[in-house]
């Protein structure tokens, strides 16, 4: 980590981990793709160069690739992808709940899922494997891939500037920030699911 504390826009290192970790998240949830855009955003703190821009649109691309690639995952291999990624009782559940909350939130799902621990992946490839229409689904995670790349990066930064010259406070600060409104996220997530199923199951 304290190696990600001494990159800074003038290195190829940083544009490459900006894109290839949120890429591969995607498919592999445990990489850590969030926490490196926030270390990213604690060690440019004090800088004002235009390429920030770029650092950040890498960031986005990446989220972005990700995204797609496991769309077309799920769309063209439905089956392995259901054996590898929703295998058992856990994975039908969850793979259920994707289906269900596509069908009643659309778009909308796929920009807030970026934000939902494990969401990400068991949506965008639930929409591969059920056929959601694919120019709504670039839209709405190219949207949801700038959100994120923004947020994170600029996190990073704000937490960087408050604690400059001590980069773990920024960082620990910016990155428990994420987690309280991912909590949120998923608690709000669980909140309308039971009232959902309860009010279906009063109509039953």
């Amino acid at each position: 980590m304290n190696g990600l504390f001494s990159l800074q826009v003038s290195s190829v290192l940083s544009y490459a981990l900006a894109v290839a970790l949120p890429l591969l998240d995607a498919i592999i949830p445990v990489l850590p793709s969030e926490t490196v855009i926030i270390a990213l955003g604690v060690a440019t703190a004090g800088s004002t160069d235009p390429r920030l821009a770029l650092l950040v649109a890498c960031a986005a691309a990446g989220a972005f690739l990700g995204d797609n690639l496991c769309y077309i995952l799920g769309r063209r291999f439905g089956p392995r992808v259901e054996g590898r990624f929703f295998r058992g009782e856990k994975g039908a559940r969850r793979l259920a709940w994707a289906e269900r909350s596509l069908g009643r939130f659309g778009m909308q799902l796929i920009i807030v899922c970026r934000f939902i621990p494990g969401g990400r992946t068991a949506v965008t490839q639930c929409c591969g494997i059920i056929g959601y229409p694919r120019r709504r689904f670039v839209i709405a995670t190219a949207v949801a891939a700038v959100i994120w790349a923004c947020y994170a990066f600029f996190l990073g930064r704000i937490g960087g500037r408050a604690f400059e010259g001590r980069p773990w406070a920024g960082f620990a600060v910016a990155f428990g920030i994420t987690v309280v409104l991912s909590g949120l996220v998923e608690a709000i997530r669980r909140i309308r699911a039971w009232r959902v199923t309860r009010v279906s199951r009063r109509t039953d």
